[in-house]
């Protein structure tokens, strides 16, 4: 029988909680320092313990995965802590497109498949001096919004980036995206995409909550003004949202483009969960500013369900319960490779 595995972070209870509830083995790659952690909760049948994530490549943890029939279910810690080369070298079979993480990963390429799936998308500002309105400056891969900043102009992009960097938050050499921010209503518009069934489902909405740039909203304007600190948009927690209705066939026709942009682009697609990630104007427009090729962590707040699945499941659906019950369904049917790579 088919386990799953995943790396100790991110969103690995739901996602071990809904293999254990599909009936299938649960194993955890755990670092040292979160061992008492993990041991509390019953639903993880082993843990493999590391001192750093990227032991998962090495033999002796392959080995273990490989004699439990393991499939790897990536989260955003494994893009994270771990290169594009270094994932794409995991010899256990990976849950979803490995091949795609390297395109989330890295900025250029993420725009390029935004574009390539119709995904209304911020201007890109390819350097400081073309920064003309506000604009928002992010790192490569999954920082979880930690070291962003927003910029006015040049000298604004100069003197936050060096401060930055004195504080040790972003290196000298790293590689900075830069785009024009989106106002609006922030919304994570989470998908699953069955190659299974070739459906598309719509799983959830959530919305993130950084800090401390959400908490300088409760600081006077005066204050604020005198606050010479570069704000943080790292990501706390999340909590969840409703989209209104005649939204939702929207949603469904980006999903589905993005699906079948994928497919194109970097086969074999986006199989499995992934989000498109941003804000609706005052016209109810989206604009996508990001996506994740995996599971993310909003879906925690579904451990449940989520009002949309309930209209699809008659039963309590998490992500990581539906992500076991696409495994499941696939070794019972002999196409694992339809949905691993």
């Amino acid at each position: 029988m088919t386990s799953i595995a995943t790396l100790g972070s991110h969103c690995s209870l739901q996602v071990l909680k809904g293999a254990k509830d599909e009936g299938l083995k649960t194993i955890l790659v755990c670092e040292k320092k979160r061992e008492r952690l993990y041991k509390r909760f019953p639903f993880i049948d082993e843990l493999i313990i590391v001192d750093k994530f990227k032991e998962v490549i090495d033999e002796k943890c392959q080995s273990v995965l490989e004699q439990n029939d393991a499939v790897l279910i990536p989260h955003g810690t494994l893009i994270a802590q771990m290169s594009s080369e270094e994932i794409e070298s995991i010899k256990t079979p990976i849950f979803g497109n490995k091949w795609i993480l390297r395109w989330e990963s890295d900025r250029e390429m993420k725009e390029k498949l935004m574009r390539e799936a119709n995904l209304p998308v911020p201007k890109p500002v390819t350097d400081p001096k073309d920064i003309e309105k506000l604009s928002i400056v992010k790192r490569q891969g999954a920082a979880g919004g930690k070291g962003y900043f927003m910029v006015a102009n040049q000298d604004d992009y100069n003197t936050k980036r060096n401060q930055l960097i004195s504080e040790g938050i972003i290196s000298k050499d790293e590689t900075l995206y830069i785009q024009e921010y989106a106002a609006g209503v922030l919304a994570y518009l989470q998908f699953f995409y069955s190659p299974l069934k070739e459906e598309l489902e719509f799983f959830g909405v959530d919305q993130r909550h950084e800090s401390d740039i959400e908490g300088l909203a409760r600081i006077p304007s005066e204050q604020q003004l005198k606050n010479n600190k570069v704000p943080s948009f790292n990501v706390i927690g999340n909590s969840p949202l409703l989209l209104r209705e005649s939204l939702l066939d929207d949603v469904y026709t980006m999903g589905e483009n993005f699906v079948e942009a994928a497919k194109r682009v970097v086969p074999p697609g986006m199989n499995g969960p992934f989000c498109i990630e941003g804000v609706y104007d005052e016209n109810a427009k989206f604009t996508s500013f990001e996506f994740s090729a995996r599971i993310v962590a909003g879906t925690n707040i579904y451990m449940d369900g989520s009002p949309y699945y309930s209209l699809l499941f008659n039963e309590n659906m998490s992500m990581g319960k539906r992500i076991a019950r696409e495994v499941k369904t696939a070794q019972e049917s002999n196409q694992l490779d339809k949905i691993t790579t």
